[in-house]
């Protein structure tokens, strides 16, 4: 498998599910600065110039989310996804759509704080809304997650993956203070072999030049 990357990115997610799954692939890196993601090239494999993409040797599939239930189905040996008819089936389906809304909002913080060509252009109003929603979007998974140790009552499944990737990013917009049952899930994460591995192979981060960006005055 051959899998298009950038680092710390949510094509994370893909190779940390991959570790996860005992899987070996190549690492196609690229910059989200470079230009790169808009090289014909990569275009022709990932129409929307978007990382993940990965190459399974029969196929090309990219959106993390889609990716990670196709392995899950692919490998359902490592149980890492319930199947359906599971009564897991429906939370984890939700918890993986959660995720992708968390992402949503990390994404247009990104946007406002860092990639705005002109910075002037940036919303003061803007970003408090989105930031706001994030600390929302937190502590509603601080509530679900309790005193599980992790997603879901059977255990780590790909639902940690998606969301767990979230929770490496938010803090630079939201302290994680606050929610001791996440900081303490982070750790547990962060402790798993496989996302050690994959954080070995991620390459190194291109995104955030700072360790916290608050929210601006009006």
């Amino acid at each position: 498998m051959k899998l298009h990357h950038v680092p710390f990115s949510r094509s994370f997610r893909v190779l940390w599910l991959l570790e996860e799954l005992g899987l070996e692939c190549e690492i196609v890196p690229y910059s989200i600065r470079d230009g790169s993601l808009r090289d014909p090239a990569f275009l022709a494999i990932s129409p929307a110039g978007r990382v993940p993409a990965l190459e399974t040797g029969k196929e090309v599939l990219c959106e993390s989310g889609a990716i990670l239930q196709h392995l899950c189905e692919m490998y359902p040996e490592a149980e890492l996804a319930p199947v359906p008819g599971d009564v897991a089936r429906a939370r984890y389906l939700e918890l993986m759509g959660y995720a992708e809304t968390m992402a949503s909002l990390i994404e247009n913080l990104n946007m406002q704080h860092i990639f705005l060509r002109d910075p002037r252009q940036a919303s003061p109003v803007v970003i408090k809304l989105i930031t706001s929603r994030l600390g929302a979007a937190l502590a509603g998974l601080e509530t679900r997650l309790g005193e599980r140790e992790y997603l879901l009552d059977s255990g780590f499944s790909a639902a940690d993956v998606m969301l767990g990737f979230n929770l490496f990013a938010a803090p630079y917009y939201v302290k994680l203070d606050p929610f001791e049952a996440l900081v303490a899930y982070c750790d547990r994460l962060a402790a798993r072999p496989a996302y050690q591995s994959a954080r070995a192979k991620d390459g190194k981060q291109d995104i955030y030049s700072r360790d916290f960006y608050p929210v601006p005055e009006a």
